[in-house]
Protein backbone atom coordinates (compact mmCIF):
# COMPACT_ATOMS: atom_id res chain seq x y z
CA UNK A 1 0.00 0.00 0.00
CA UNK A 2 1.68 3.21 -0.87
CA UNK A 3 0.97 6.07 1.24
CA UNK A 4 0.28 9.69 0.09
CA UNK A 5 2.88 11.53 2.36
CA UNK A 6 1.87 14.93 0.70
CA UNK A 7 -1.70 14.31 2.18
CA UNK A 8 -0.50 13.67 5.52
CA UNK A 9 1.58 16.57 5.30
CA UNK A 10 -1.41 18.77 4.56
CA UNK A 11 -3.75 16.91 7.39
CA UNK A 12 -1.11 17.82 9.90
CA UNK A 13 -1.11 21.28 8.56
CA UNK A 14 -4.24 21.99 8.53
CA UNK A 15 -5.14 20.01 12.46
CA UNK A 16 -2.13 22.47 13.55
CA UNK A 17 -3.57 25.77 11.82
CA UNK A 18 -6.99 25.02 13.13
CA UNK A 19 -5.26 24.26 16.59
CA UNK A 20 -3.64 27.67 16.37
CA UNK A 21 -7.04 29.94 15.12
CA UNK A 22 -8.61 28.43 18.15
CA UNK A 23 -5.87 29.60 20.46
CA UNK A 24 -5.38 32.74 19.00
CA UNK A 25 -8.42 34.42 17.28
CA UNK A 26 -8.44 36.73 14.45
CA UNK A 27 -6.90 40.48 15.63
CA UNK A 28 -9.80 42.90 15.61
CA UNK A 29 -9.56 46.04 13.30
CA UNK A 30 -8.93 49.12 15.27
CA UNK A 31 -9.45 52.48 14.02
CA UNK A 32 -6.00 54.31 14.24
CA UNK A 33 -5.65 57.92 14.22
CA UNK A 34 -4.75 60.47 11.38
CA UNK A 35 -0.48 62.05 11.98
CA UNK A 36 -2.54 65.11 12.35
CA UNK A 37 -4.93 63.65 15.52
CA UNK A 38 -1.48 61.80 16.80
CA UNK A 39 0.42 64.93 17.22
CA UNK A 40 -2.33 67.24 18.24
CA UNK A 41 -3.05 64.05 21.35
CA UNK A 42 0.54 63.86 22.30
CA UNK A 43 0.53 67.59 22.39
CA UNK A 44 -1.98 66.90 26.03
CA UNK A 45 -2.45 70.56 26.63
CA UNK A 46 -3.09 73.23 24.48
CA UNK A 47 -4.08 77.02 25.32
CA UNK A 48 -7.23 79.29 24.36
CA UNK A 49 -6.75 82.76 23.84
CA UNK A 50 -10.02 84.80 23.83
CA UNK A 51 -9.47 88.57 23.12
CA UNK A 52 -13.04 90.45 21.61
CA UNK A 53 -14.18 93.92 21.74
CA UNK A 54 -16.49 92.38 24.41
CA UNK A 55 -13.02 92.88 26.79
CA UNK A 56 -13.48 96.58 26.51
CA UNK A 57 -17.17 96.56 27.27
CA UNK A 58 -16.83 94.30 30.00
CA UNK A 59 -19.29 91.38 28.69
CA UNK A 60 -18.99 87.97 27.47
CA UNK A 61 -20.72 88.84 23.92
CA UNK A 62 -19.69 91.73 21.83
CA UNK A 63 -22.81 93.83 21.38
CA UNK A 64 -21.50 96.57 19.11
CA UNK A 65 -21.25 99.23 22.33
CA UNK A 66 -17.88 100.22 21.71
CA UNK A 67 -16.80 102.24 18.62
CA UNK A 68 -13.94 100.49 16.80
CA UNK A 69 -11.50 103.97 17.25
CA UNK A 70 -11.35 103.20 21.05
CA UNK A 71 -10.01 100.13 20.59
CA UNK A 72 -6.32 100.03 21.32
CA UNK A 73 -4.47 97.27 22.81
CA UNK A 74 -0.99 98.95 23.08
CA UNK A 75 0.90 96.56 24.54
CA UNK A 76 -0.26 93.81 23.03
CA UNK A 77 2.75 91.31 22.72
CA UNK A 78 2.30 87.52 21.04
CA UNK A 79 5.43 86.86 22.80
CA UNK A 80 4.39 87.03 25.87
CA UNK A 81 0.80 85.11 25.23
CA UNK A 82 3.80 81.95 23.95
CA UNK A 83 5.87 82.31 27.01
CA UNK A 84 2.72 82.00 29.31
CA UNK A 85 1.77 78.79 27.12
CA UNK A 86 4.91 77.81 27.13
CA UNK A 87 4.79 78.18 31.54
CA UNK A 88 2.54 75.59 31.74
CA UNK A 89 3.65 73.51 29.17
CA UNK A 90 0.43 74.20 26.35
CA UNK A 91 2.13 73.39 22.91
CA UNK A 92 -0.39 74.89 20.59
CA UNK A 93 -2.54 78.01 21.40
CA UNK A 94 -6.16 78.21 19.94
CA UNK A 95 -6.33 81.59 18.34
CA UNK A 96 -10.01 83.19 18.77
CA UNK A 97 -9.33 85.25 15.75
CA UNK A 98 -13.55 85.90 15.24
CA UNK A 99 -15.73 85.85 17.60
CA UNK A 100 -20.05 85.90 17.26
CA UNK A 101 -19.47 89.78 16.75
CA UNK A 102 -18.01 89.51 13.52
CA UNK A 103 -15.00 91.16 14.67
CA UNK A 104 -11.39 90.39 12.74
CA UNK A 105 -8.13 90.12 14.17
CA UNK A 106 -6.43 90.28 11.39
CA UNK A 107 -6.34 92.27 8.12
CA UNK A 108 -9.41 91.48 6.03
CA UNK A 109 -10.71 92.28 2.85
CA UNK A 110 -14.35 90.85 3.90
CA UNK A 111 -15.33 93.70 7.08
CA UNK A 112 -14.61 97.03 7.87
CA UNK A 113 -14.84 95.68 11.52
CA UNK A 114 -11.36 94.34 12.03
CA UNK A 115 -8.31 95.48 12.98
CA UNK A 116 -8.62 97.38 9.98
CA UNK A 117 -10.77 100.19 11.92
CA UNK A 118 -9.02 100.37 15.57
CA UNK A 119 -6.82 102.59 17.14
CA UNK A 120 -4.30 100.08 17.77
CA UNK A 121 -1.36 100.86 14.95
CA UNK A 122 -3.25 103.01 13.38
CA UNK A 123 -5.30 100.15 11.36
CA UNK A 124 -2.46 98.94 10.03
CA UNK A 125 -1.81 95.76 12.81
CA UNK A 126 -2.47 92.04 12.20
CA UNK A 127 -2.66 90.51 15.75
CA UNK A 128 -2.96 86.65 13.40
CA UNK A 129 0.41 87.53 11.95
CA UNK A 130 2.48 88.66 14.92
CA UNK A 131 0.63 85.10 16.77
CA UNK A 132 1.64 83.15 13.81
CA UNK A 133 5.65 84.54 14.22
CA UNK A 134 5.35 83.69 17.81
CA UNK A 135 4.30 80.60 17.40
CA UNK A 136 6.93 79.74 15.16
CA UNK A 137 9.39 81.30 17.04
CA UNK A 138 8.66 79.64 20.51
CA UNK A 139 7.81 76.20 18.55
CA UNK A 140 4.27 76.31 19.26
CA UNK A 141 1.51 74.96 17.14
CA UNK A 142 -1.09 77.24 15.94
CA UNK A 143 -4.78 77.11 15.63
CA UNK A 144 -7.85 79.29 15.11
CA UNK A 145 -11.36 79.82 16.10
CA UNK A 146 -13.05 81.86 13.45
CA UNK A 147 -16.87 81.96 14.21
CA UNK A 148 -18.94 80.30 11.81
CA UNK A 149 -21.65 83.15 12.18
CA UNK A 150 -21.57 86.83 12.33
CA UNK A 151 -23.95 89.24 14.20
CA UNK A 152 -23.39 92.00 11.83
CA UNK A 153 -24.89 89.39 8.48
CA UNK A 154 -27.66 88.50 11.03
CA UNK A 155 -26.13 84.86 11.63
CA UNK A 156 -26.32 84.95 15.79
CA UNK A 157 -24.68 82.52 18.22
CA UNK A 158 -25.75 79.38 17.55
CA UNK A 159 -26.62 79.56 13.67
CA UNK A 160 -23.70 77.84 12.33
CA UNK A 161 -23.86 80.16 9.59
CA UNK A 162 -27.63 81.20 8.80
CA UNK A 163 -28.69 84.24 8.60
CA UNK A 164 -31.87 85.22 9.97
CA UNK A 165 -32.97 86.07 6.24
CA UNK A 166 -32.64 83.91 3.48
CA UNK A 167 -31.65 86.87 1.62
CA UNK A 168 -28.45 87.73 3.11
CA UNK A 169 -27.44 83.99 3.04
CA UNK A 170 -25.39 83.73 -0.67
CA UNK A 171 -23.45 87.13 0.46
CA UNK A 172 -22.64 85.68 4.03
CA UNK A 173 -21.60 82.35 2.30
CA UNK A 174 -19.31 84.07 0.37
CA UNK A 175 -17.60 86.58 2.93
CA UNK A 176 -17.34 83.65 5.23
CA UNK A 177 -15.33 81.38 2.17
CA UNK A 178 -13.19 84.26 1.85
CA UNK A 179 -12.34 84.33 5.50
CA UNK A 180 -11.68 80.91 5.93
CA UNK A 181 -9.32 81.30 2.97
CA UNK A 182 -7.32 84.40 4.21
CA UNK A 183 -6.71 82.73 7.58
CA UNK A 184 -5.48 79.62 6.13
CA UNK A 185 -3.58 80.50 3.34
CA UNK A 186 -1.93 84.18 5.34
CA UNK A 187 -0.61 82.80 8.31
CA UNK A 188 1.54 79.82 8.05
CA UNK A 189 0.05 75.73 8.93
CA UNK A 190 -2.98 75.68 10.56
CA UNK A 191 -2.78 72.83 13.02
CA UNK A 192 -6.46 73.31 14.54
CA UNK A 193 -9.79 74.65 13.57
CA UNK A 194 -12.21 75.20 15.49
CA UNK A 195 -16.39 75.44 14.05
CA UNK A 196 -18.08 76.07 17.59
CA UNK A 197 -21.82 75.11 17.13
CA UNK A 198 -20.78 73.07 13.57
CA UNK A 199 -21.12 75.14 10.44
CA UNK A 200 -23.69 75.21 7.52
CA UNK A 201 -21.75 76.57 5.24
CA UNK A 202 -19.88 74.40 2.81
CA UNK A 203 -15.73 75.20 3.24
CA UNK A 204 -14.89 71.67 2.63
CA UNK A 205 -12.80 72.31 -0.52
CA UNK A 206 -11.24 75.05 1.29
CA UNK A 207 -10.44 72.78 4.51
CA UNK A 208 -9.32 69.73 2.16
CA UNK A 209 -7.12 71.96 0.13
CA UNK A 210 -5.26 74.20 2.86
CA UNK A 211 -6.00 72.21 6.36
CA UNK A 212 -5.29 68.66 5.59
CA UNK A 213 -2.76 68.84 7.99
CA UNK A 214 -5.39 70.23 11.13
CA UNK A 215 -7.94 68.65 13.56
CA UNK A 216 -11.28 70.45 13.04
CA UNK A 217 -13.94 70.17 15.96
CA UNK A 218 -17.27 70.14 14.38
CA UNK A 219 -18.79 70.72 11.30
CA UNK A 220 -19.00 68.01 8.46
CA UNK A 221 -15.31 67.54 8.15
CA UNK A 222 -14.81 67.24 11.94
CA UNK A 223 -12.47 64.69 13.34
CA UNK A 224 -12.49 65.38 17.03
CA UNK A 225 -15.11 66.19 19.34
CA UNK A 226 -15.78 68.85 22.05
CA UNK A 227 -16.61 67.19 25.43
CA UNK A 228 -19.91 68.14 26.08
CA UNK A 229 -19.17 70.65 29.20
CA UNK A 230 -16.85 73.40 29.84
CA UNK A 231 -15.75 72.28 32.81
CA UNK A 232 -12.25 70.69 31.45
CA UNK A 233 -13.27 67.38 32.70
CA UNK A 234 -13.64 64.16 30.67
CA UNK A 235 -15.74 61.10 31.46
CA UNK A 236 -13.76 57.68 32.08
CA UNK A 237 -13.54 55.61 30.53
CA UNK A 238 -12.41 58.49 27.94
CA UNK A 239 -13.06 55.98 24.13
CA UNK A 240 -11.28 58.03 20.65
CA UNK A 241 -13.99 55.73 18.54
CA UNK A 242 -17.47 57.31 17.59
CA UNK A 243 -19.66 55.73 14.80
CA UNK A 244 -18.87 57.02 11.10
CA UNK A 245 -22.86 58.40 11.27
CA UNK A 246 -22.72 60.21 14.80
CA UNK A 247 -19.40 61.93 13.96
CA UNK A 248 -20.88 62.87 9.85
CA UNK A 249 -23.81 64.88 11.91
CA UNK A 250 -20.99 67.71 12.78
CA UNK A 251 -21.76 68.34 16.51
CA UNK A 252 -21.02 64.38 18.63
CA UNK A 253 -19.56 65.08 21.71
CA UNK A 254 -18.45 62.48 24.42
CA UNK A 255 -22.16 60.97 25.01
CA UNK A 256 -21.28 59.52 21.73
CA UNK A 257 -18.22 58.08 21.95
CA UNK A 258 -18.47 53.90 21.51
CA UNK A 259 -15.01 51.64 22.21
CA UNK A 260 -16.25 49.65 18.99
CA UNK A 261 -16.96 52.99 17.01
CA UNK A 262 -15.41 52.36 13.00
CA UNK A 263 -14.42 56.22 13.65
CA UNK A 264 -11.62 57.88 14.67
CA UNK A 265 -12.27 61.30 16.85
CA UNK A 266 -10.91 61.84 20.58
CA UNK A 267 -12.47 64.75 22.47
CA UNK A 268 -10.89 67.74 24.06
CA UNK A 269 -11.83 69.41 27.13
CA UNK A 270 -12.27 73.16 26.91
CA UNK A 271 -12.25 75.43 30.25
CA UNK A 272 -11.82 79.00 31.07
CA UNK A 273 -9.36 80.08 33.46
CA UNK A 274 -11.85 82.42 34.85
CA UNK A 275 -14.08 79.45 36.68
CA UNK A 276 -14.67 80.43 40.41
CA UNK A 277 -18.16 81.56 41.40
CA UNK A 278 -18.60 82.00 38.03
CA UNK A 279 -17.72 81.20 34.70
CA UNK A 280 -15.64 84.11 31.86
CA UNK A 281 -13.96 83.44 28.69
CA UNK A 282 -13.05 86.97 28.10
CA UNK A 283 -11.33 89.48 30.67
CA UNK A 284 -13.39 91.52 33.01
CA UNK A 285 -12.18 94.06 35.54
CA UNK A 286 -12.37 93.10 39.00
CA UNK A 287 -12.25 89.49 38.20
CA UNK A 288 -9.31 88.04 40.30
CA UNK A 289 -11.31 86.78 42.70
CA UNK A 290 -12.66 83.74 39.88
CA UNK A 291 -8.92 82.72 39.44
CA UNK A 292 -8.28 79.03 40.16
CA UNK A 293 -6.09 77.69 42.89
CA UNK A 294 -3.00 75.42 42.00
CA UNK A 295 -4.46 72.46 43.54
CA UNK A 296 -8.05 73.09 41.10
CA UNK A 297 -6.11 73.62 38.10
CA UNK A 298 -4.33 69.68 39.21
CA UNK A 299 -7.84 68.42 39.79
CA UNK A 300 -8.20 69.60 35.83
CA UNK A 301 -5.44 68.01 34.92
CA UNK A 302 -6.03 64.57 36.81
CA UNK A 303 -9.64 64.19 34.58
CA UNK A 304 -8.14 65.47 31.19
CA UNK A 305 -4.53 64.69 30.20
CA UNK A 306 -4.89 62.14 33.48
CA UNK A 307 -7.94 60.65 31.40
CA UNK A 308 -6.19 60.36 28.38
CA UNK A 309 -7.91 63.81 26.95
CA UNK A 310 -6.36 67.11 25.52
CA UNK A 311 -6.82 70.45 28.32
CA UNK A 312 -7.73 73.28 26.48
CA UNK A 313 -7.06 75.91 29.27
CA UNK A 314 -8.21 79.35 28.11
CA UNK A 315 -6.29 82.53 28.22
CA UNK A 316 -7.64 86.26 27.81
CA UNK A 317 -5.41 89.09 27.66
CA UNK A 318 -7.33 92.49 28.64
CA UNK A 319 -7.33 95.89 27.23
CA UNK A 320 -3.87 96.44 27.52
CA UNK A 321 -3.21 93.13 25.05
CA UNK A 322 -1.15 91.77 27.83
CA UNK A 323 -2.40 88.37 29.42
CA UNK A 324 -2.35 90.01 32.96
CA UNK A 325 0.57 89.24 35.78
CA UNK A 326 -2.19 87.81 38.14
CA UNK A 327 -3.24 85.62 35.53
CA UNK A 328 0.50 84.59 34.77
CA UNK A 329 1.28 83.31 38.16
CA UNK A 330 -1.71 81.12 38.11
CA UNK A 331 0.11 79.40 35.14
CA UNK A 332 3.19 79.53 36.04
CA UNK A 333 2.20 78.02 38.99
CA UNK A 334 0.00 75.50 37.41
CA UNK A 335 3.16 74.42 35.33
CA UNK A 336 5.33 74.11 38.27
CA UNK A 337 3.62 71.74 39.91
CA UNK A 338 2.86 69.18 36.94
CA UNK A 339 6.67 69.43 37.08
CA UNK A 340 6.92 68.36 40.52
CA UNK A 341 4.51 65.69 40.49
CA UNK A 342 5.47 64.14 37.18
CA UNK A 343 9.09 65.58 35.51
CA UNK A 344 11.07 62.34 37.53
CA UNK A 345 9.75 59.13 37.61
CA UNK A 346 10.99 56.82 40.83
CA UNK A 347 13.93 55.32 39.93
CA UNK A 348 13.31 51.41 38.40
CA UNK A 349 14.43 48.90 35.93
CA UNK A 350 12.10 46.42 33.96
CA UNK A 351 12.28 42.99 34.52
CA UNK A 352 13.80 41.16 31.81
CA UNK A 353 13.08 44.18 29.91
CA UNK A 354 9.37 43.55 30.14
CA UNK A 355 7.63 47.18 29.90
CA UNK A 356 4.89 45.86 32.34
CA UNK A 357 7.49 45.06 35.26
CA UNK A 358 8.94 47.35 37.49
CA UNK A 359 11.24 46.55 39.85
CA UNK A 360 12.91 48.96 42.71
CA UNK A 361 16.40 48.06 44.56
CA UNK A 362 14.12 48.21 48.19
CA UNK A 363 11.01 49.11 50.09
CA UNK A 364 9.53 51.94 47.41
CA UNK A 365 7.06 54.54 48.56
CA UNK A 366 4.55 55.52 45.69
CA UNK A 367 0.84 57.05 44.85
CA UNK A 368 0.60 57.52 41.43
CA UNK A 369 1.86 55.73 38.22
CA UNK A 370 0.89 56.29 34.58
CA UNK A 371 0.50 53.95 31.61
CA UNK A 372 0.71 55.30 27.77
CA UNK A 373 0.01 53.11 25.37
CA UNK A 374 1.02 53.26 21.63
CA UNK A 375 -2.06 55.21 20.06
CA UNK A 376 -0.70 55.07 16.99
CA UNK A 377 -2.01 51.19 16.71
CA UNK A 378 -5.69 52.93 18.17
CA UNK A 379 -6.92 52.82 21.13
CA UNK A 380 -6.74 48.72 22.24
CA UNK A 381 -6.18 48.62 26.42
CA UNK A 382 -9.87 48.13 26.94
CA UNK A 383 -9.03 46.94 30.97
CA UNK A 384 -5.96 46.94 33.07
CA UNK A 385 -5.11 46.58 36.58
CA UNK A 386 -2.26 47.55 38.86
CA UNK A 387 -0.65 45.57 41.41
CA UNK A 388 2.21 46.37 43.96
CA UNK A 389 4.54 43.76 45.35
CA UNK A 390 4.36 43.92 49.21
CA UNK A 391 6.22 40.96 51.54
CA UNK A 392 6.74 38.95 48.54
CA UNK A 393 2.67 39.04 47.27
CA UNK A 394 0.80 40.99 44.88
CA UNK A 395 -2.04 43.24 45.74
CA UNK A 396 -3.93 45.15 43.70
CA UNK A 397 -3.44 49.00 43.33
CA UNK A 398 -5.54 50.89 41.38
CA UNK A 399 -7.35 49.46 38.28
CA UNK A 400 -9.27 50.87 35.04
CA UNK A 401 -10.44 50.21 31.60
CA UNK A 402 -9.17 53.31 28.91
CA UNK A 403 -5.54 53.99 28.70
CA UNK A 404 -4.99 56.08 25.47
CA UNK A 405 -2.53 58.56 25.52
CA UNK A 406 -1.99 59.03 28.85
CA UNK A 407 -3.77 57.41 32.09
CA UNK A 408 -2.95 58.59 35.64
CA UNK A 409 -3.48 56.79 38.64
CA UNK A 410 -3.46 58.50 42.16
CA UNK A 411 -4.15 56.05 44.86
CA UNK A 412 -3.42 55.85 48.83
CA UNK A 413 0.88 55.96 49.60
CA UNK A 414 2.17 52.43 49.28
CA UNK A 415 5.46 50.84 50.02
CA UNK A 416 6.07 48.11 47.34
CA UNK A 417 9.44 46.08 45.90
CA UNK A 418 7.42 45.92 42.70
CA UNK A 419 4.79 46.59 40.31
CA UNK A 420 2.99 44.90 37.40
CA UNK A 421 0.76 46.02 35.03
CA UNK A 422 -1.89 43.73 33.46
CA UNK A 423 -3.88 44.03 30.71
CA UNK A 424 -6.50 42.16 31.10
CA UNK A 425 -8.76 43.13 28.19
CA UNK A 426 -7.55 44.34 24.94
CA UNK A 427 -8.45 44.48 21.07
CA UNK A 428 -6.17 44.82 18.05
CA UNK A 429 -2.20 44.92 19.10
CA UNK A 430 -1.72 46.79 22.05
CA UNK A 431 1.89 48.26 22.90
CA UNK A 432 2.16 49.62 26.42
CA UNK A 433 5.00 53.14 25.81
CA UNK A 434 4.81 53.70 29.27
CA UNK A 435 4.90 52.47 32.43
CA UNK A 436 5.44 54.42 35.57
CA UNK A 437 5.31 55.32 39.33
CA UNK A 438 6.02 58.21 41.42
CA UNK A 439 5.28 59.99 44.47
CA UNK A 440 4.49 63.32 45.03
CA UNK A 441 3.30 65.01 48.10
CA UNK A 442 -0.26 66.25 48.25
CA UNK A 443 -0.71 69.70 49.53
CA UNK A 444 -4.34 70.52 49.61
CA UNK A 445 -5.88 73.65 49.94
Amino acid sequence: MKVNLRLISLAVVLILGSGLLLAQPAVQKVPVPTPAQLRYQQYEQIMFLCLDPCTWQGREYDNHSIAPNRINPAQLNTDQWCAVAQSWGARLILFVAKHTGGFCWWQTQTSDYSVRSISWRNGKGDVLSDLSASCRKFGLGLGIYVYPGDETWGAGIGSGGKTTDPAKQDGYNKVFRQQMTEVLTNYGPIQEVWFDGSCIIDVNDILLKYASDAVILQGPMANIRWVGNEDGIAPYPNWYTVSRQDLAGGVSTAVHSDPNGDAYAPVEMDVPLLKVNGHKWFWAPNSDNMLPSTEQLMDLYYQSVGRGGVLLLNSTPDTTGLIPASHVKVYADFGKEITRRFAEPLPSFKKGGNPKVLLFAGPTLLNHVIIQENIANGQCIRKYIVEGEVDGKFEKLCEGSSVGQKRIDFFEPKTVTGLRLIIAESVGKPEVLCFSAYYAEIILP
